[in-house]
C-alpha cells in the first residue's frame, strides 16, 4: 500500500474542506454519546485521494494536531479486491496509519463519511429484532442494517455487498457496532446525522443511587477513588444493566479496553477478600462493579478505558432488559483483540503516552 503523505499541494478549495472536515470532527469527538476516546473515524475523498484520521488518533483533538492521513483511493479499493490488509504498509512506531475502518471508507461511493459509535445506535445495533424496530423510526431514509462482520476488509466486504445493489444508501447501522453517516459534504453528513440521531433517541433509565458503606472498604486502598461521573454507579446499582453485561461482550471497544468479563462482586466478596484480589496485583481491572453498592475506579485507569467505561454504561440504560441481544461470539472476540485484525489498543497507548489527557 503506498502511503500519499504529500500527493500534491491541496487547492484552496480542497484546503477548505480538509479545515471543514477537521472542525467536523472536532466535534463529533467533542460529544461522548457519538465518539469514546479514539473511536470513530471521519474521512474526505478528493482528487483520488482519501483523507481519513489516523488510528489511535482522538476525533476531539482534530483542530490541536495532525488528524488525517492520506492515501491513494484506488490503491485501497485495490487491496479490498484483493483481500489485502492495508495496515501492514505502515509502521505504528515510524508514521501515523490509516484506520483500520480505511476500506470501508474507500468503497463507499460519498465524497464524506462519518463512522461513529453512537450509543443510541449501538443500543439498537446489539438487539436481534434491531432491523425490525428500526422500519419505523429511520421510515423514509436510505439506510442498510450490516450484520456484524470484523472491522477493515471483511466489514467493507459486506458493506459492499448490501449497498451494491442500493448505491444511494447514505445511513448504515451496524450490527454490534456503531452507525455510519454519507455525504456530499461535511455539512450534509453532519445534518443527516443529526436527523438520524433525533430518530434514534433512547432515554436513559434511572438507577439507583450508590451505596458507599461497602465501597468505602475498596477506597482505603491508594490504588482506588470514587468515579467522578455519577452515572458509572449504574453498573453496580442497576439489576438490569448487570444482567445486560453478564451475557456476554456487546461490542468491541468494551473487549478492546475493558476486558473480556465485567468484574462484577457481591458485596461480601469485597469485605472478605478485598485485599487478596485487589491490592497489590498488576492484573486488576480498570473498574469493579459492587453489587447494590456502585463503582470504583483503578487510579491507573486510562482516559481510553475511562470513555469506553461511560459509554458502555449509556448504552445498557438505554436497553431494556427485555430485549433479545446478539452478543459477540468467543472467536470474533479473539478476532477483535489480535494484533492483526485490530491494532488501535496500541495506537491509543501510543497516543496517550506522547497527549497525557487529563480526567
Amino acid at each position: 500500500m503506498k502511503n500519499a503523505a504529500q500527493p500534491k499541494l491541496l487547492s484552496t478549495r480542497y484546503e477548505r474542506e480538509v479545515v471543514s472536515l477537521g472542525e467536523l470532527s472536532a466535534r463529533l469527538g467533542s460529544n461522548p454519546l457519538l465518539v469514546q476516546a479514539s473511536n470513530g473515524n471521519t474521512s474526505i475523498k478528493l482528487d483520488g485521494i482519501l483523507w481519513i484520521k489516523a488510528s489511535g488518533k482522538w476525533l476531539a483533538h482534530a483542530m490541536q494536531e495532525e488528524m488525517f492521513v492520506s492515501v491513494e483511493l484506488a490503491s485501497v479499493k485495490e487491496a479490498v479486491q484483493n483481500n489485502k490488509e492495508i495496515a501492514p504498509h505502515y509502521d505504528l512506531r515510524d508514521e501515523p496509519r490509516p484506520s483500520i475502518e480505511t476500506p470501508m471508507h474507500a468503497i463507499l461511493r460519498h465524497r464524506v463519511v462519518i463512522h461513529v459509535h453512537s450509543v443510541n445506535a449501538i443500543a439498537w445495533a446489539i438487539r436481534l429484532d434491531g432491523p425490525e424496530q428500526l422500519k419505523e423510526r429511520l421510515a423514509g431514509l436510505r439506510w442498510q442494517w450490516i450484520p456484524y462482520a470484523g472491522s477493515g476488509i471483511p466489514l467493507a466486504r459486506e458493506i459492499e455487498k448490501k449497498v451494491g445493489r442500493a448505491r444511494e444508501t447514505d445511513v448504515l447501522v451496524l450490527g454490534n457496532h456503531g452507525l455510519v453517516i454519507c455525504g456530499h459534504d461535511c455539512y450534509s453528513a453532519e445534518k443527516l446525522l443529526r436527523d438520524v440521531e433525533r430518530r434514534l433517541a433512547i432515554a436513559p433509565r434511572r438507577f439507583p443511587r450508590p451505596d458507599t458503606s461497602v465501597l468505602n472498604t475498596i477506597a482505603r486502598s491508594s490504588k482506588w477513588q470514587f468515579p467522578d461521573v455519577d452515572s458509572l454507579h449504574a453498573l453496580g446499582t442497576d439489576p438490569d444493566s448487570q444482567k445486560i453485561l453478564k451475557g456476554g461482550i456487546l461490542y468491541p471497544c468494551q473487549a478492546i479496553f475493558l476486558g473480556h468479563t465485567m468484574p462484577l462482586w457481591p458485596p461480601a466478596a469485597v469485605i472478605s477478600k478485598f485485599k487478596e484480589r485487589l491490592i497489590g496485583k498488576d492484573t486488576t481491572p480498570p473498574f469493579i462493579a459492587v453489587e447494590r453498592s456502585g463503582v470504583m475506579l483503578n487510579k491507573k485507569m486510562t482516559s481510553a478505558e475511562r470513555a469506553t467505561l461511560i459509554g458502555l454504561v449509556q448504552v445498557t440504560q438505554r436497553t431494556e432488559r427485555s430485549a433479545r441481544l446478539r452478543y459477540l461470539e468467543k472467536a470474533e472476540i479473539s478476532d477483535v483483540l489480535s494484533k492483526g485484525a485490530h491494532g488501535c489498543k496500541e495506537g491509543v497507548v501510543m497516543e496517550e503516552k506522547a497527549n497525557p489527557i487529563a480526567r
